[in-house]
């Protein structure tokens, strides 16, 4: 593969903000976490907390390691992110808050209980904005598919044995 240019790699990264619907959010050495997101204004902007997606760190975070993908499926650029917390009662919350509102999916009640509830429950807007060249895009993306094991979670449960219609008798 060709290494890819400053400014087309900056391009790509603009490209794929506008696109993103998920993002892979790492701060500092956690693992990365597929969170929903919204493009707005060359960033990307991140909902989390009691309600919401979880994103461990991310609200009080200055920095996170942001990575997209294409239209493929596959990873296309990871780039640094710095993380602006948007709070409530300024002019940018009142701005951006409904706008995300209206393009959460499966949301109780209208966009407008859904900022109370955010405002009321403390979940943190934050927006990531490109903050530097990308750490990764066509050219210097790994050739290993850094496959990791599954984390723990409550949610994991024994799978039961399959069901038989009848008994298999051996000879």
């Amino acid at each position: 593969m060709q290494d890819v240019t400053d400014e087309a790699a900056s391009a790509l990264t603009d490209e794929a903000i506008k696109k993103a619907a998920v993002a892979w959010i790492a701060v500092g050495d956690a693992p990365a976490l597929g969170l929903w997101c919204l493009p707005l204004e060359g960033a990307l902007h991140v909902v989390s907390g009691p309600g919401e997606q979880s994103a461990p760190g991310l609200a009080g975070a200055a920095a996170a390691t942001v990575t997209l993908r294409g239209d493929h499926g596959g990873r296309i650029v990871t780039w640094p992110a710095t993380v602006t917390r948007i709070l409530p009662g300024t002019e940018e919350w009142s701005t951006l808050a409904p706008q995300l509102a209206t393009k959460r999916l499966n949301a109780p009640g209208s966009a407008a209980e859904l900022v109370e509830r955010w405002v009321s429950t403390g979940c943190a807007l934050n927006r990531l904005a490109p903050a530097g060249a990308p750490l990764a895009a066509p050219g210097s993306l790994p050739d290993d598919p850094l496959a990791a094991p599954p984390r723990d979670t409550p949610a994991v449960r024994r799978p039961k044995k399959p069901f038989r219609l009848h008994r298999v008798r051996r000879r």
